[in-house]
């Protein structure tokens, strides 16, 4: 068994047991700053190959794994409370379905440009969401995660920051589809800011980066806030403000040396797609790395790449393992310790991973070398 797998079977095993604190990694203090450091280990909606994404018991996974940073997804309430999903229609993450009480809430509604069918969490109270219980999204290709199915409820914010606070870890707040939540009167970013500064997070210094695919939101977070802002980049389209706006801007004006200096007026870091740093080809198999790393830390930003996950589907072909003819085939774990490898390689300050147990454990060999 190699290093990283007994570090990985090892914490699970006293998870299984129930004692997350007993296997709580400390890599030290979480800061927002750690340029000079080892690259950053973000739990991606907690340890979401391992419990099902944006509940506690993924988080308390993510932090026992060595996550430096959890990562809530946050969307808002029929009365104003932040909770944490992947997105804001529910029907995939809960089971909301299973409620008959609820059959009348399912609707359609176009979400950034787009008609999402389904029931979403702006139609209930925190109250009435309390009521469901969380379920695998993927199943599919996470099919163990659905042992854990309908045994958590949608968390607060509130219970995010409270978890981290806790466990002296950071939180890395995403606002999903803000502009739609300030159409319809439920702001994100106010309630976001309230809730941090409610547990005494408000300094430049205090573990949180708050992010967005959106670029006029934390524009104004900017000035509103010490707090360090992450502007997210997609690996292709645009941000929907500026698609609302019509005004032609894209994603790959954002990371021209030209668009990374004005990203750095209002940000500290990107938050990048991992093909905007090792791209792949027509057949899937990844290209000589970009020079964006260098471009951006040249404009003074640090560079954070999502996602990490460990499945061959979710993987660049050279880094996938097993038979492609084999019914499994895609949800199989690939080579997620190289491909790792080749990122930390490129100098990136952050890592986004839904297993932050690899993550960590390939940074520690790294350090061996």
């Amino acid at each position: 068994m190699t290093m990283i797998r007994k570090f990985v079977a090892g914490a699970l095993a006293v998870l299984a047991g129930g004692t997350v604190a007993a296997v709580l990694m400390q890599p030290g203090p979480a800061t927002a700053d750690r340029r000079e450091r080892e690259p950053l280990v973000i739990g991606h909606r907690g340890a979401s190959a391992l419990r099902p994404e944006h509940t506690l018991p993924a988080y308390e996974t993510a932090i026992a794994l060595g996550a430096d940073y959890i990562e809530p997804d946050l969307v808002s309430t029929k009365d104003h409370v932040l909770v944490a999903r992947h997105e804001n229609e529910i029907g995939g993450t809960t089971d909301v379905a299973d409620h008959p009480e609820f059959a009348g809430r399912r609707t359609t509604k176009t979400i950034d440009g787009v008609a999402v069918t389904g029931w979403f969490t702006e139609d209930f109270t925190l109250a009435e969401l309390r009521t469901l219980r969380a379920k695998e999204r993927i199943p599919d290709l996470r099919p163990d995660n659905t042992a854990f199915n309908g045994q958590a409820q949608i968390p607060t914010f509130d219970e995010v920051i409270e978890l981290a606070q806790r466990h002296g870890v950071g939180v890395y707040p995403e606002t999903k589809h803000p502009t739609y939540f300030d159409s319809i009167g439920l702001s994100l970013e106010e309630p976001l800011l309230a809730a941090l500064a409610r547990h005494g997070w408000r300094k430049e210094s205090d573990p949180v980066f708050i992010q967005s695919f959106e670029t006029a939101n934390i524009r104004a977070l900017s000035k509103k806030t010490k707090l360090h802002i992450v502007q997210l980049v997609n690996a292709s389209g645009a941000p929907y403000d500026h698609v609302a706006a019509g005004d032609g801007f894209t994603y790959d004006k954002m990371v021209t040396p030209a668009g990374l200096k004005d990203v750095a007026s209002y940000a500290d870091g990107v938050g990048v797609a991992t093909t905007r740093i090792i791209p792949t080809g027509a057949d899937g198999r990844t290209l000589a790395p970009t020079t964006l790393v260098r471009d951006a830390h040249r404009a003074h930003l640090d560079v954070h790449t999502w996602t990490v996950r460990p499945e061959n589907s979710q993987l660049p072909v050279d880094y996938r393992r097993g038979d492609p003819a084999s019914p499994a085939y895609a949800g199989a774990t690939g080579d997620v310790a190289g491909y790792l490898n080749k990122l930390y390689d490129q100098g990136i300050d952050g890592v986004f991973s839904d297993d932050p147990g690899i993550a960590r454990a390939v940074l520690a060999t790294r350090t061996l070398r």
